[in-house]
């Protein structure tokens, strides 16, 4: 598994309600993904920064949903280019699932 953290400037003077509201209109394509095993959406107003942590099958699968389409999304939503790190993911302890998923 892969963790993919991805981040990006929100522009000024954008609302929390406006974030969030965007957030819910992506919401339901990455539910449909099947190369994601879960996403975690980011709001940190401020230093003015929001973005998503995926959880992924394998970083391929990160770079086939996240390269040019994604970042001409983000940046027309946002004004920002995404920045993305990527982490290795062994082991995720999941507590709502009483369980730990070994990648």
């Amino acid at each position: 598994m892969i963790t993919e953290i991805v981040t990006f400037r929100l522009p000024e003077g954008a609302t929390r309600e406006e974030v969030f509201r965007n957030f819910e209109t992506t919401a339901p394509t990455w539910q449909q993904n099947p190369d994601l095993i879960r996403k975690h959406y980011l709001y940190d107003a401020e230093n003015g920064v929001a973005g998503g942590v995926y959880l992924w099958k394998a970083r391929a699968h990160a770079e086939k949903w996240h390269g040019t389409a994604f970042r001409e999304k983000v940046r027309a939503l946002y004004g920002a280019d995404p920045e993305s790190r990527f982490f290795e993911t062994p082991i995720v302890v999941d507590n709502l699932a009483g369980g730990i998923v070994k990648g």
